[in-house]
Protein backbone atom coordinates (compact mmCIF):
# COMPACT_ATOMS: atom_id res chain seq x y z
CA UNK A 1 0.00 0.00 0.00
CA UNK A 2 0.85 3.65 0.06
CA UNK A 3 1.90 5.95 3.13
CA UNK A 4 4.34 8.99 4.04
CA UNK A 5 7.55 7.98 5.75
CA UNK A 6 9.70 9.83 7.71
CA UNK A 7 13.34 10.19 7.07
CA UNK A 8 14.37 12.65 9.01
CA UNK A 9 14.34 16.68 9.55
CA UNK A 10 12.14 18.12 6.80
CA UNK A 11 12.30 14.78 5.07
CA UNK A 12 8.83 12.68 4.15
CA UNK A 13 8.36 10.61 1.63
CA UNK A 14 5.56 9.21 -0.24
CA UNK A 15 5.97 5.20 -1.40
CA UNK A 16 5.19 2.04 -1.01
CA UNK A 17 5.20 0.10 2.64
CA UNK A 18 3.77 -3.36 3.87
CA UNK A 19 0.01 -3.87 3.67
CA UNK A 20 -1.63 -2.65 7.43
CA UNK A 21 -2.42 -6.37 8.83
CA UNK A 22 -4.38 -8.27 11.46
CA UNK A 23 -1.74 -9.70 13.49
CA UNK A 24 -3.80 -10.44 16.56
CA UNK A 25 -7.59 -11.59 16.82
CA UNK A 26 -8.40 -8.21 18.61
CA UNK A 27 -7.20 -5.93 15.67
CA UNK A 28 -8.94 -4.64 13.14
CA UNK A 29 -8.09 -2.59 9.72
CA UNK A 30 -9.13 0.35 8.93
CA UNK A 31 -9.68 1.77 4.87
CA UNK A 32 -8.38 5.59 5.41
CA UNK A 33 -10.30 8.07 3.71
CA UNK A 34 -9.11 11.20 5.62
CA UNK A 35 -5.91 11.66 7.16
CA UNK A 36 -4.61 14.76 8.99
CA UNK A 37 -1.34 16.58 9.82
CA UNK A 38 -1.36 17.71 13.56
CA UNK A 39 1.10 19.68 15.14
CA UNK A 40 2.72 17.22 17.26
CA UNK A 41 3.37 15.28 13.37
CA UNK A 42 5.59 18.73 12.59
CA UNK A 43 8.00 18.53 15.48
CA UNK A 44 8.60 15.18 14.00
CA UNK A 45 9.13 17.06 10.47
CA UNK A 46 11.48 19.88 12.11
CA UNK A 47 13.76 17.28 13.51
CA UNK A 48 12.54 16.88 16.90
CA UNK A 49 11.20 13.40 16.47
CA UNK A 50 9.90 11.24 19.32
CA UNK A 51 11.56 8.15 18.70
CA UNK A 52 15.27 7.85 17.01
CA UNK A 53 14.55 5.60 14.49
CA UNK A 54 13.71 6.41 10.76
CA UNK A 55 11.46 4.72 7.81
CA UNK A 56 7.85 4.52 9.64
CA UNK A 57 4.83 6.21 9.06
CA UNK A 58 3.67 8.85 10.47
CA UNK A 59 0.02 10.53 11.84
CA UNK A 60 -2.59 9.98 14.38
CA UNK A 61 -5.49 11.64 12.93
CA UNK A 62 -7.85 9.45 10.13
CA UNK A 63 -11.24 8.77 9.29
CA UNK A 64 -12.46 5.42 7.55
CA UNK A 65 -14.02 2.09 7.38
CA UNK A 66 -13.65 -0.89 8.51
CA UNK A 67 -12.28 -3.37 6.18
CA UNK A 68 -11.09 -6.42 7.81
CA UNK A 69 -11.69 -7.46 11.59
CA UNK A 70 -9.80 -10.17 13.87
CA UNK A 71 -12.23 -12.99 15.31
CA UNK A 72 -12.07 -11.45 18.47
CA UNK A 73 -13.57 -7.93 17.48
CA UNK A 74 -17.60 -8.06 18.88
CA UNK A 75 -18.13 -4.64 18.02
CA UNK A 76 -16.82 -3.32 14.65
CA UNK A 77 -17.68 -5.24 11.20
CA UNK A 78 -16.65 -4.23 7.74
CA UNK A 79 -18.22 -1.55 6.18
CA UNK A 80 -18.53 0.24 9.22
CA UNK A 81 -17.48 4.34 9.33
CA UNK A 82 -15.06 5.10 11.81
CA UNK A 83 -13.21 7.69 13.85
CA UNK A 84 -9.81 6.63 14.91
CA UNK A 85 -9.22 8.19 18.09
CA UNK A 86 -4.82 9.65 18.23
CA UNK A 87 -4.56 7.90 21.54
CA UNK A 88 -4.27 4.08 22.02
CA UNK A 89 -5.79 1.81 24.52
CA UNK A 90 -5.02 -1.62 26.05
CA UNK A 91 -8.50 -2.44 26.86
CA UNK A 92 -7.63 -4.03 29.78
CA UNK A 93 -6.45 -1.91 32.77
CA UNK A 94 -8.16 0.18 34.80
CA UNK A 95 -7.37 3.94 33.14
CA UNK A 96 -8.09 2.40 29.78
CA UNK A 97 -11.15 1.20 30.92
CA UNK A 98 -12.63 4.56 32.08
CA UNK A 99 -11.55 6.37 28.95
CA UNK A 100 -8.26 7.76 30.20
CA UNK A 101 -6.01 5.97 27.43
CA UNK A 102 -3.28 8.66 27.53
CA UNK A 103 -2.76 6.68 31.44
CA UNK A 104 -2.72 2.80 30.50
CA UNK A 105 -1.34 1.23 32.78
CA UNK A 106 0.15 -1.85 30.84
CA UNK A 107 1.71 0.39 28.41
CA UNK A 108 5.80 0.19 28.57
CA UNK A 109 6.36 3.57 27.30
CA UNK A 110 4.67 6.33 25.70
CA UNK A 111 5.51 4.72 21.92
CA UNK A 112 2.37 2.65 22.46
CA UNK A 113 0.15 5.12 23.27
CA UNK A 114 0.31 6.99 20.24
CA UNK A 115 0.03 6.48 16.52
CA UNK A 116 2.85 7.66 14.08
CA UNK A 117 5.74 8.19 16.28
CA UNK A 118 7.70 5.65 16.20
CA UNK A 119 7.95 1.99 14.25
CA UNK A 120 5.94 -0.09 17.30
CA UNK A 121 2.57 1.64 15.88
CA UNK A 122 2.46 3.10 12.47
CA UNK A 123 0.92 5.75 11.67
CA UNK A 124 -2.10 6.87 9.53
CA UNK A 125 -1.09 8.95 6.51
CA UNK A 126 -1.48 6.09 4.45
CA UNK A 127 -4.10 3.92 2.76
CA UNK A 128 -4.81 2.25 5.85
CA UNK A 129 -4.26 1.67 9.35
CA UNK A 130 -4.16 -1.24 11.75
CA UNK A 131 -5.78 -0.74 15.15
CA UNK A 132 -5.24 -2.91 18.01
CA UNK A 133 -8.07 -3.65 20.72
CA UNK A 134 -10.44 -2.35 17.91
CA UNK A 135 -13.54 -2.74 19.75
CA UNK A 136 -12.13 0.39 22.36
CA UNK A 137 -10.05 1.91 20.03
CA UNK A 138 -12.59 2.63 16.94
CA UNK A 139 -15.76 4.37 17.44
CA UNK A 140 -18.48 4.58 15.18
CA UNK A 141 -19.38 7.50 12.96
CA UNK A 142 -22.80 8.84 13.43
CA UNK A 143 -24.54 9.77 9.30
CA UNK A 144 -24.81 13.78 9.99
CA UNK A 145 -21.10 14.18 11.37
CA UNK A 146 -18.99 14.54 8.17
CA UNK A 147 -15.49 13.42 7.48
CA UNK A 148 -14.13 17.03 7.73
CA UNK A 149 -15.41 17.60 10.97
CA UNK A 150 -14.75 14.13 12.31
CA UNK A 151 -10.72 14.09 11.53
CA UNK A 152 -10.89 17.17 13.74
CA UNK A 153 -12.27 14.99 16.76
CA UNK A 154 -9.75 12.25 16.59
CA UNK A 155 -7.12 14.75 18.44
CA UNK A 156 -8.20 18.42 18.06
CA UNK A 157 -10.85 18.61 19.27
CA UNK A 158 -10.45 16.78 21.87
CA UNK A 159 -6.81 17.98 22.88
CA UNK A 160 -8.47 22.00 22.95
CA UNK A 161 -11.75 20.69 25.26
CA UNK A 162 -9.64 19.10 28.03
CA UNK A 163 -7.47 22.05 27.95
CA UNK A 164 -10.56 24.06 28.62
CA UNK A 165 -12.05 21.76 31.13
CA UNK A 166 -8.43 21.49 33.00
CA UNK A 167 -8.70 25.21 33.01
CA UNK A 168 -11.86 25.06 34.74
CA UNK A 169 -13.70 27.94 32.55
CA UNK A 170 -16.86 29.17 34.24
CA UNK A 171 -19.42 30.86 32.32
CA UNK A 172 -19.07 34.94 32.15
CA UNK A 173 -15.19 34.50 32.33
CA UNK A 174 -12.70 35.73 30.08
CA UNK A 175 -10.17 33.61 28.33
CA UNK A 176 -6.98 33.52 26.53
CA UNK A 177 -6.20 31.47 23.78
CA UNK A 178 -2.54 31.00 23.11
CA UNK A 179 -1.66 29.71 19.49
CA UNK A 180 -4.19 30.17 16.91
CA UNK A 181 -3.92 27.00 15.40
CA UNK A 182 -6.06 23.97 15.04
CA UNK A 183 -6.13 23.20 18.52
CA UNK A 184 -5.85 26.90 19.80
CA UNK A 185 -9.12 27.67 17.72
CA UNK A 186 -10.86 24.58 19.09
CA UNK A 187 -10.01 25.85 22.22
CA UNK A 188 -11.74 28.95 21.74
CA UNK A 189 -14.78 26.80 20.54
CA UNK A 190 -14.57 25.26 23.53
CA UNK A 191 -14.37 28.04 25.59
CA UNK A 192 -17.55 29.53 24.38
CA UNK A 193 -19.61 26.55 25.07
CA UNK A 194 -18.21 26.19 28.38
CA UNK A 195 -19.91 29.39 29.04
CA UNK A 196 -17.24 31.79 28.90
CA UNK A 197 -18.28 35.55 28.04
CA UNK A 198 -14.88 36.82 26.15
CA UNK A 199 -12.19 34.96 24.52
CA UNK A 200 -9.25 36.74 23.59
CA UNK A 201 -6.43 35.16 21.42
CA UNK A 202 -3.13 35.77 20.42
CA UNK A 203 -1.06 33.83 17.73
CA UNK A 204 2.16 35.37 15.15
CA UNK A 205 0.32 34.65 12.17
CA UNK A 206 -1.59 37.66 11.63
CA UNK A 207 -4.24 35.41 9.04
CA UNK A 208 -5.02 33.07 11.74
CA UNK A 209 -5.63 35.94 14.27
CA UNK A 210 -8.26 37.23 11.66
CA UNK A 211 -9.64 33.94 11.04
CA UNK A 212 -10.32 33.13 14.97
CA UNK A 213 -11.85 36.62 14.67
CA UNK A 214 -15.00 35.14 12.46
CA UNK A 215 -15.31 32.57 15.09
CA UNK A 216 -15.93 35.00 17.91
CA UNK A 217 -12.25 35.40 18.86
CA UNK A 218 -10.69 38.84 19.87
CA UNK A 219 -7.61 38.89 18.65
CA UNK A 220 -4.37 40.74 20.93
CA UNK A 221 -2.62 42.60 18.08
CA UNK A 222 0.43 44.72 18.74
CA UNK A 223 4.14 44.27 19.53
CA UNK A 224 3.27 44.22 23.04
CA UNK A 225 1.48 40.87 23.73
CA UNK A 226 1.31 41.35 27.38
CA UNK A 227 0.52 45.47 27.07
CA UNK A 228 -2.41 44.57 25.06
CA UNK A 229 -3.76 41.93 27.33
CA UNK A 230 -3.42 43.86 29.99
CA UNK A 231 -5.39 46.85 27.92
CA UNK A 232 -8.10 44.39 26.67
CA UNK A 233 -8.48 43.27 30.26
CA UNK A 234 -8.96 46.40 32.10
CA UNK A 235 -4.96 45.94 33.92
CA UNK A 236 -6.77 42.12 35.29
CA UNK A 237 -5.73 39.89 33.02
CA UNK A 238 -7.62 36.65 31.56
CA UNK A 239 -9.63 34.41 34.12
CA UNK A 240 -8.11 31.29 32.60
CA UNK A 241 -5.40 30.95 29.37
CA UNK A 242 -5.29 27.75 27.57
CA UNK A 243 -1.79 27.41 26.38
CA UNK A 244 -1.18 25.60 22.74
CA UNK A 245 2.04 25.90 21.24
CA UNK A 246 4.71 23.74 23.50
CA UNK A 247 7.07 26.61 23.40
CA UNK A 248 8.73 28.26 26.18
CA UNK A 249 8.08 31.96 25.10
CA UNK A 250 4.43 31.30 25.16
CA UNK A 251 3.97 29.00 27.86
CA UNK A 252 5.65 31.94 29.83
CA UNK A 253 3.25 34.11 28.54
CA UNK A 254 0.49 32.10 29.76
CA UNK A 255 1.97 32.07 33.46
CA UNK A 256 2.72 36.33 33.08
CA UNK A 257 -0.55 37.39 31.36
CA UNK A 258 -2.89 35.56 34.00
CA UNK A 259 -4.91 37.52 36.48
CA UNK A 260 -4.00 36.90 40.19
CA UNK A 261 -5.22 33.51 41.12
CA UNK A 262 -6.01 32.69 37.71
CA UNK A 263 -5.38 29.59 36.05
CA UNK A 264 -3.62 28.25 33.48
CA UNK A 265 -3.64 24.90 31.14
CA UNK A 266 -1.08 23.91 28.58
CA UNK A 267 -2.15 21.41 26.09
CA UNK A 268 1.38 22.90 23.72
CA UNK A 269 3.48 20.16 23.04
CA UNK A 270 6.96 20.78 24.98
CA UNK A 271 10.04 18.52 24.95
CA UNK A 272 11.87 20.70 27.17
CA UNK A 273 13.44 18.98 29.83
CA UNK A 274 14.61 21.79 31.51
CA UNK A 275 12.05 24.22 31.25
CA UNK A 276 12.91 27.60 33.77
CA UNK A 277 9.22 27.09 35.78
CA UNK A 278 9.16 30.51 37.72
CA UNK A 279 8.08 28.54 41.26
CA UNK A 280 8.21 32.53 42.69
CA UNK A 281 5.62 34.29 40.18
CA UNK A 282 3.40 31.33 40.27
CA UNK A 283 3.16 31.37 44.11
CA UNK A 284 2.82 35.16 44.58
CA UNK A 285 0.09 34.55 41.76
CA UNK A 286 -1.53 31.92 43.78
CA UNK A 287 -2.00 30.15 40.06
CA UNK A 288 -3.31 26.93 39.26
CA UNK A 289 -1.31 25.41 36.36
CA UNK A 290 -2.53 22.51 34.59
CA UNK A 291 -0.72 20.27 32.04
CA UNK A 292 -1.44 16.70 29.97
CA UNK A 293 -2.00 14.50 27.37
CA UNK A 294 -5.32 14.43 26.40
CA UNK A 295 -7.29 11.09 26.17
CA UNK A 296 -9.49 11.55 23.26
CA UNK A 297 -11.36 8.73 24.53
CA UNK A 298 -12.93 10.43 27.51
CA UNK A 299 -13.16 13.48 25.98
CA UNK A 300 -15.54 12.61 23.00
CA UNK A 301 -18.53 11.78 24.08
CA UNK A 302 -19.60 15.38 24.50
CA UNK A 303 -17.25 16.44 21.51
CA UNK A 304 -19.84 14.40 19.39
CA UNK A 305 -23.12 15.64 21.19
CA UNK A 306 -21.67 19.01 20.61
CA UNK A 307 -20.94 18.49 17.19
CA UNK A 308 -24.48 17.04 15.90
CA UNK A 309 -26.04 19.76 17.61
CA UNK A 310 -24.04 22.47 16.20
CA UNK A 311 -22.70 23.92 19.29
CA UNK A 312 -19.31 23.40 17.97
CA UNK A 313 -18.22 23.42 14.20
CA UNK A 314 -14.66 21.17 14.45
CA UNK A 315 -15.05 21.40 9.95
CA UNK A 316 -14.62 25.46 10.28
CA UNK A 317 -10.56 24.80 11.14
CA UNK A 318 -10.09 22.42 8.13
CA UNK A 319 -8.72 24.99 5.28
CA UNK A 320 -6.59 22.62 2.35
CA UNK A 321 -7.13 19.20 1.46
CA UNK A 322 -3.82 17.27 -0.47
CA UNK A 323 -4.15 13.83 -1.95
CA UNK A 324 -2.42 11.97 -0.40
CA UNK A 325 0.53 11.70 -2.62
CA UNK A 326 1.00 15.32 -2.22
CA UNK A 327 2.03 14.96 1.29
CA UNK A 328 5.49 16.17 1.52
CA UNK A 329 4.20 19.35 -0.11
CA UNK A 330 1.57 19.68 2.47
CA UNK A 331 3.90 19.57 5.60
CA UNK A 332 6.01 21.97 3.52
CA UNK A 333 3.06 24.20 3.34
CA UNK A 334 1.89 23.49 6.89
CA UNK A 335 5.43 23.85 8.32
CA UNK A 336 5.81 27.58 6.56
CA UNK A 337 2.27 28.79 8.12
CA UNK A 338 1.43 30.10 4.56
CA UNK A 339 -1.26 30.83 2.25
CA UNK A 340 -3.80 30.96 5.34
CA UNK A 341 -3.07 27.12 6.20
CA UNK A 342 -4.91 25.74 9.27
CA UNK A 343 -5.97 22.43 9.19
CA UNK A 344 -4.74 20.10 6.12
CA UNK A 345 -6.72 16.62 5.07
CA UNK A 346 -4.84 14.21 3.15
CA UNK A 347 -7.19 12.10 1.33
CA UNK A 348 -5.29 8.52 0.36
CA UNK A 349 -8.53 7.73 -2.60
CA UNK A 350 -7.17 10.33 -4.86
Amino acid sequence: MKALTYHGRHDIRYGDVPDAAVTNPTDAVVEVTSAGICGSDLHIYGGHPFSPELGYTPGHECVGVVVETGGQVSRFKPGDRVLVPASVGCAQCRSCAAGFTARCERAKSSMELCYGVSPQLQGSQAQALAVPCADVNLVRLPESISDEAALVLTDNAPTAWYGCRRARIQPGETVLVIGLGPVGLMAAQSAFAMGAARVLGTDLVAERRAFAATLGVEPVEGEDVRAAIREMTGGRGPDAVVEAVGSDTTIELALKAVRQAGRVSVIGVSQNKAFPFHMGLAQIKELEFAIGLCSVHYELPPLIALTQAGRIKPEAVVSHHFALSEGPAAYELFAGRADGVRKIVLDPTR
